[in-house]
């Protein structure tokens, strides 16, 4: 006797039912393999549902319509920018990154360095993953997406709460003046990410791989000395 649940699916004659653990879980990633080669605009329900080896219709279980399965996707990818983040944190001199973990002092050096962490492993990010970047911040309609739980790394944070943490540190110790800590985040913010467009979808794209890296320390630096 044959076995059937809601998120099996029968398509064409021939093909055996199927049956998915995770039903959910194999759609995001397939949205991920859609984001990752095309971009926002290639997550489609549809060719989810066919990478995941079912029937359209089993997906609405998990996802009403293609912007559900969009913000699903878009999560993961901010998900991914974090985790960027925390690994270029990490690779930073054992001693920096022990102070800052450990809940010990910080200084100055080892803030600065944590908040240029985060710029530079955003923008790597961005020109590692393109299509997982331009699809990172999609979904996104409002700064309460920014801080969502299902958007954060493996240290709880999100991409813009590991900013504002550096930021915080940056004032904690003096680096930067706490009468200019407000909104200083939009500032670095947009200075990172209009980068990343420009060497992912413009004029910049072309640029030479050492012009690249140097321009990337530039304006890490402008956005770390101009705040």
């Amino acid at each position: 006797m044959t076995t059937t649940n809601t998120d099996s699916a029968t398509e064409g004659h021939g093909r055996s039912t199927y049956r998915h653990g995770d039903l959910r879980r194999a759609l995001i990633d397939a949205g991920l393999e859609l984001a990752r080669s095309g971009g926002p605009s290639a997550v489609v329900l549809r060719e989810a549902t066919r990478r995941a080896g079912v029937a359209p219709n089993a997906a609405y279980r998990h996802f009403a319509d293609r912007s559900a399965l969009l913000e699903a996707v878009c999560s993961e990818c901010q998900s991914g920018v974090a985790r960027a983040i925390e690994d270029e944190q990490a690779a930073l001199p054992v001693a920096d990154v022990a102070a800052s973990d450990s809940g010990t002092t910080m200084d100055a050096t080892t803030a600065r360095l944590r908040f240029r962490a985060v710029g530079t492993g955003y923008l790597r990010f961005a020109l590692s993953e393109p299509g997982l970047f331009r699809t990172a911040f999609t979904a996104s309609s409002d700064l309460e997406s920014a801080t969502s739980a299902a958007r954060a790394g493996a240290r709880g944070l999100t991409p813009f709460q590991l900013l504002g943490e550096a930021l915080d540190d940056l004032v904690t110790t003096g680096v930067l003046p706490a009468e200019r800590r407000p909104g200083a985040e939009f500032l670095a913010w947009s200075a990172v990410h209009g980068l990343a467009s420009l060497l992912i979808d413009g004029p910049l794209r072309a640029l030479p791989a050492a012009a690249t890296e140097a321009l990337i320390g530039r304006v890490v630096t402008m956005v770390e000395q101009g705040l």
